[in-house]
């Protein structure tokens, strides 16, 4: 069992995340760079936490496309995090329920990335138009 994070070390642990969070929105990616920065933190539970988050940041979206799709229905089991990024000026996603109904509307303004807690299990689908290209992932919070 890991020693429990001290305070400074987990402020060092959060500034590291959101560098990487910070150059990776921006669109400069040094996967080497974060795996290394991860690697020179000395505390194995911050150095963890820093490795799992690369992983969650890197990992293949589970939708992608351009311009207007629907997706297949899909299930969850419990909560899980709708975390969309969108190349271009316009995004506009429909959570939609298993009867079709909208649950949610969801716009992404500009560009960038954001996220969405879909709280309750149960089946659903995505209606996305977006103005480019965009990528959707469903992560558990």
């Amino acid at each position: 069992m890991s020693a429990p994070i001290t305070p400074a070390a987990g402020l060092r642990t959060l500034a590291l995340l959101l560098a990487i969070t910070q150059r990776a929105a921006a669109g400069s990616i040094d996967i080497p760079g974060e795996l290394q920065a991860c690697r020179a933190l000395a505390d194995p539970a911050p150095r963890l936490l820093c490795f799992d988050a690369l992983a969650v940041r890197h990992s293949p979206p589970r939708f992608a496309g351009r311009h207007g799709v629907t997706t297949e229905p899909f299930t969850i089991a419990g909560p899980q995090r709708l975390r969309y990024q969108s190349d271009g000026a316009i995004f506009v996603m429909y959570l939609r329920d298993g009867d079709g109904k909208v649950a949610q509307n969801i716009v992404l303004h500009g560009g960038g990335e954001d996220v969405y807690l879909i709280e309750k299990p149960g089946t659903y689908s995505l209606q996305v138009n977006g103005s480019e290209t965009w990528r959707i992932w469903l992560e558990t919070p």
